[in-house]
């Protein structure tokens, strides 16, 4: 594929993207508006721009090349993401939304009344954000860097800068027209070129899986102890998903919890079609570029395998919609979590008000490029896992624990936040210091989550335990805000009871 079809399919997304948003920006008036769209999303759009922003780098690129280097091992990743929102439709979604706030670090005030956990919380929320989006551009990196030749640091720099100017023209009601958009894309981006792939190998004679080579080939795997590996990146998936900031601020904009569940529901049904198809392309990848395990490049699958299987110019016009929908993927993902970083930064720092949102939002951008532009390229799926390991040791106990148990403390709800975060960092650092660790040492290295986030559970209830006094009359009041069915929720800042607003619909 020329160099110039690719830098043609980014500019036609980076295009539509830019000229949604300023559509966006037309209907962004008020401080409502840029936080939470005004609580006015309904859910089949709620969903389609969580789903924009769920389905990062690591799954429109990272799942493929997971499964061409691990095989069925890789499948876990997609099963875990998906998975995770079941958990958020039956444990975090509705009591979430009725809590009336903007922020996480809001529903940390709102529950224990304590700035120093509302600060915590606000502390890890900006490094989960960070260290998510920094793989997003790294994607971003290498997809401009196979495709066109250019430097990888120009598509990280492109994805920035777009993200920037769409999250303040419009704040949140804007990149909900964005992501939502940049689903579809997304998911067309990797159905189509799926069943032409297929069609041509159908019509050449050729098997989809090399008559069973696909699943005959050395496989990498994810882990060395097999069974601890497995439960922990299970562990660390579904319980990161409900800690997710960028996530869980989408249902703050749904008008109730009823909306919020009905928005759950159909992303699950939204991930679960998504999800068939890089795992397909990663199964054709094993088959026909299987080199790419070697060279260390998988996360390359998605974006080579149409020209090698169907070639020329049909060939070349499904890599550039591959490319489109790998930079929507991009934008998506980082919008979103520059939205709610700006956000919760926003509110700490320059009072929460919409000139401080953009001020926030500069410094939620510049961080993670720097960081992006400093550090090389990891494995998409792998460095993403990480990430949800960390979000399932800290902000997970703080939400299920700070909805479902009253005796939560304050001092609980910290020491369990730290104490996650502690033992992420600590397993992190070692794993990356000493590789070469024997066995059950690596594994409980590399994939913490087993006992992080057992330990980040036990630490948060012993020290509310010890510390819990006398049952205040304000814990009663907002664990019955979570629980009870609505009629009209209770804005916690305005002092008065906040009704839906007009149907908006974008």
């Amino acid at each position: 594929m020329s160099p110039g079809t690719g830098v043609v399919a980014i500019a036609v997304v980076v295009l539509a993207t830019v000229l949604i948003a300023v559509h966006g920006l037309r209907l962004s008036r008020t401080t409502g508006d840029f936080y939470v769209a005004s609580r006015t999303v309904r859910p089949w759009w709620n969903a389609s721009a969580i789903g924009g922003e769920y389905l990062s780098a690591a799954s429109f690129l990272g799942i493929a090349g997971l499964i061409v280097v691990s095989g069925q091992d890789a499948l876990w990743f997609p099963i875990g993401y998906t998975a995770g929102y079941l958990m958020l439709l039956l444990f975090v979604a509705a009591p979430l939304r009725r809590s009336g706030a903007y922020t996480l670090p809001d529903f940390a005030q709102i529950r224990l009344d304590s700035r120093i956990a509302r600060l915590a919380t606000s502390l890890l929320v900006v490094v989960v954000g960070w260290l998510y989006i920094v793989p997003q551009l790294h994607g971003a990196a290498l997809t401009l860097a196979i495709t066109t030749g250019l430097p990888g640091w120009l598509g990280a720099g492109l994805v920035m800068a777009v993200v920037y100017l769409t999250v303040v023209a419009g704040g949140m009601r804007s990149i909900t027209f964005v992501q939502a958009f940049q689903f579809w894309l997304k998911l067309g981006a990797l159905a189509v070129p799926t069943v032409f792939v297929l069609l041509q190998l159908g019509l050449s004679g050729r098997s989809a899986t090399g008559n069973g080579l696909a699943f005959d080939l050395p496989q990498a795997a994810l882990g060395q102890s097999g069974i601890y590996a497995t439960i922990s990146l299970i562990v660390a998936l579904l319980f990161g998903t409900l800690g997710l900031p960028h996530v869980l601020v989408r249902f703050y904009t749904n008008p109730d919890g009823a909306s919020a569940r009905r928005t759950t529901a159909i992303v699950l049904g939204l991930l679960s079609m998504f999800y068939l198809f890089p795992t397909i392309l990663g199964v054709l990848g094993r088959v026909y570029l299987p080199e790419l395990a070697v060279q260390g490049n998988a996360d390359a699958t998605v974006l080579l395998l149409p020209a090698r299987v169907v070639g020329g110019t049909a060939g070349n016009l499904l890599t550039a919609l591959v490319i489109g929908g790998a930079f929507a993927a991009f934008m998506s993902t980082t919008s979103g979590l520059v939205v709610s970083l700006a956000g919760v930064m926003s509110q700490d720092l320059f009072g929460g008000t919409v000139r401080g949102f953009r001020s926030s939002a500069l410094l939620a951008s510049a961080v993670p490029l720097l960081l992006a532009l400093g550090t090389s390229t990891l494995a998409l799926a792998g460095a993403i896992g990480s990430v949800f390991a960390f979000t399932a040791s800290t902000i997970c106990p703080l939400l299920l624990l700070g909805i479902w148990w009253r005796g939560l403390t304050a001092a609980g709800a910290v020491a369990g936040m730290v104490s996650g975060a502690v033992g992420c960092a600590a397993a992190m650092f070692t794993a990356s210091a000493f590789p070469d660790l024997p066995g059950l040492l690596r594994d409980l290295a590399t994939q913490p989550a087993a006992w992080t986030v057992p330990l980040a559970f036990v630490v948060t209830v012993l020290v509310s335990l010890a510390t819990r006094g006398p049952d205040p009359a304000a814990t009663t009041a907002v664990m019955t805000r979570l629980h009870a069915p609505e009629r009209g929720l209770a804005d916690p800042r305005a002092g008065r009871r906040q009704v839906a607003p007009s149907r908006w619909r974008p």
